[in-house]
């Protein structure tokens, strides 16, 4: 009994494309690539991190010189300069005035006629340590206020440094941000350059799967393959039982 094989293609404008589509994937996956194929260099898009901005730099290097601002002797560089010209002419004024009251005390001592007793020389010890007290006094008055000035001035400065600082380290990280977008964004256009052959491909191969049967007509081939040649027993029977059958018609075997 003889067999039928029917093969079913698709249309012919349908098997071309699959046809060019898995000779691409071959290709591809055998890692011979198409002429027209760019080959792929990672490093092309490798991950990059944007350098620091000068404005980062420049703070650093600010913030390093921060440690003048805060230590003990921090305050010395905002000392008045005319601090002492302005205590020595304060302590000259002291002592004249208290020249004028010595000399008034001693007036009186005289005009009283106490003057060289001894209870004048105890009045006149006394009201001279009580002049060298606020003399000291007075100085050390005037050298705290230079100093809480000078401090309040290192204060201040060491603010304004500290903020200018961060101004300009987040003026510095918004630009190295920008920066570094742009380098993304340089990389991720190379990388789809890299790859639109793939991507290309695999576009392709979603739009061929998504083609329903039937879209297109198809092409059935029906192929019998030939009999078997007769054995020469069989050809040799078949030979007689002819010649029988026309004997008999010919009444030549009664």
């Amino acid at each position: 009994m003889a067999e039928t094989t029917t093969i079913t293609r698709p249309a012919p404008i349908i098997e071309g494309s699959l046809t060019a589509f898995l000779k691409s994937i071959d290709k591809l996956g055998a890692g011979a690539v198409p002429t027209d194929f760019a080959g792929i260099d990672p490093s092309r898009y490798a991950p990059t991190i944007a350098t620091e901005s000068q404005l980062q730099q420049d703070a650093r290097t600010a913030a390093g010189g921060l440690g003048s601002l805060t230590g003990p002797q921090a305050y010395q560089q905002f000392m008045s300069p005319y601090q002492q010209e302005v205590i020595d002419t304060t302590l000259s004024e002291f002592d004249r005035q208290q020249s004028i009251a010595d000399t008034a005390r001693r007036d009186q001592a005289i005009q009283a006629g106490a003057y060289g007793g001894g209870r004048e020389g105890v009045l006149a010890a006394e009201a001279a340590r009580g002049s060298q007290m606020n003399r000291a006094t007075l100085q050390a008055n005037l050298l705290a206020q230079g100093f809480q000035q000078a401090q309040a001035a290192a204060a201040q400065d060491l603010a304004a440094r500290q903020g200018l600082g961060q101004y300009q380290t987040q003026l510095g990280q918004s630009g190295q941000a920008q920066q570094q977008a742009i380098i993304d964004a340089a990389a991720a256009a190379e990388r789809e350059q890299q790859f639109q052959p793939f991507t290309q491909l695999g576009l392709i191969g979603q739009q061929l799967a998504q083609i329903q049967p039937g879209a297109f007509p198809t092409q059935t081939v029906g192929y019998a393959p030939p009999a078997a040649p007769a054995s020469p027993l069989s050809t040799a029977l078949g030979v007689g039982t002819g010649v029988a059958s026309i004997g008999s018609k010919l009444g030549l075997f009664g």
